[in-house]
């Protein structure tokens, strides 16, 4: 296994970067986040037409660019410094990995060519009122009519759920956990968009009631293809949360140098210099679990789901301690609304908990590593 980036995964890096640097500064980050959609139309048809982000995973039979979950990975990084609002994350991550992993080649013909170009925002239904992720928690009822599937129930912490055009609902039939489509639109479905800690993201709570669905892969046979979304997923917020962890400690730094007090700048003052330190370890041993749990799942590898929890049970602490760590470092401004910093503590808090914390994929861990 190559594990090092190419001079084109490198550019790929540098292009996304000056598109997000331009397209989601700051100032566009606040305004969407307190948008009722949490996007801008215009910057999704740019990153999915232009850039061709959305198709960069998908197998080129499906319409897509028949790239690596390493290119994948690097996309995720960019995104996460710059907090892109948008639903790359459940379209990418969840929706199309969920297709992917799913032995059923007529919803993959469907489905994946138009997430590829762009023209559908699909995401995942899959936790519920608990908020676990395991296939136990699932208990939306699916059952067979002589018209077809109909779903009855909620599902909660539905990532860009109000916005989707497609949902795939993870739900459980008379033999097992099922996957079935949803569509915007269909009869007995609504999405109620939910207050949310980070704003950047946005959940939502569907509800369900008879609503017709489309079976997706094999009844009862759903969970193991599940089980590979959720480990993919993992690694691409990993990879998320490495870039924000970037950002904020380029922002202490920075500041660091500029901030004065007592005469001189609070980055000679060696309480802030460890921290500085810590911080840069931190960041730096994130980069390498989460850039190795990519270049597993780009290979294929029996270690990707290992891979997958150690990146997100360190990257989650990583960031969130990195985030906190800024907010001192920037003492009293780094409280304020106006600044940043919160921004990005914010969207640490919620990665940490979005697919099971740290102290959960300790726990899966062992599992799979037989301790």
């Amino acid at each position: 296994m190559d594990r090092s980036f190419t001079r084109e995964q490198d550019e790929l890096r540098d292009t996304v970067r000056r598109f997000l640097a331009d397209r989601s500064p700051e100032g566009a980050v606040r305004h969407l986040m307190a948008s009722a959609d949490g996007y801008d139309p215009a910057v999704w048809k740019q990153l999915t037409e232009q850039l061709g982000l959305t198709a960069i995973a998908i197998p080129e039979q499906y319409g897509g660019a028949g790239y690596s979950y390493a290119e994948l990975v690097i996309v995720f990084e960019e995104m996460g410094r710059a907090l892109l609002c948008a639903p790359y994350f459940a379209t990418v991550a969840m929706a199309a990995n969920l297709l992917l992993a799913t032995p059923d080649e007529s919803a993959k013909r469907d489905f994946l060519p138009v997430i590829a170009n762009g023209s559908v925002i699909a995401t995942v239904a899959l936790a519920e009122e608990r908020g676990r992720w395991g296939e136990a928690e699932i208990t939306l009822e699916a059952t067979s009519t002589a018209a077809g599937w109909r779903l009855t129930g909620e599902k909660h912490y539905v990532v860009d759920g109000h916005t989707a055009d497609l949902v795939l609902v993870v739900a459980r039939a008379a033999t097992g956990v099922s996957i079935f489509a949803v569509s915007r639109g269909d009869g007995g479905y609504t999405a109620t968009p939910s207050e949310t800690l980070d704003q950047t993201r946005k959940l939502a709570r569907l509800s369900f009631d008879g609503t017709p669905a489309r079976l997706v892969g094999e009844v009862g046979k759903g969970w193991p293809a599940v089980r590979q979304m959720l480990d993919l997923a993992a690694i691409a917020l990993a990879a998320e949360q490495v870039g924000g962890a970037q950002k904020v400690l380029e922002m202490s730094v920075e500041y660091a140098k500029i901030r004065v007090q007592f005469g001189r700048p609070i980055g000679s003052f060696q309480a802030i210099k460890h921290k500085c330190a810590d911080m840069l370890v931190a960041v730096e041993s994130a980069k390498s679990a989460a850039y190795y749990a990519g270049w597993a799942a780009a290979e294929n590898s029996p270690e990707t789901a290992v891979a997958a929890s150690l990146a997100k049970s360190y990257c989650s602490e990583a960031y969130f301690q990195a985030a906190a760590e800024n907010i001192q470092i920037h003492g009293g401004i780094g409280f304020t609304w106006e600044h940043p910093a919160h921004l990005y503590f914010k969207r640490a808090k919620s990665s940490e908990l979005l697919f099971g914390d740290a102290a959960y994929h300790r726990e899966q861990l062992a599992k799979r590593i037989g301790i």
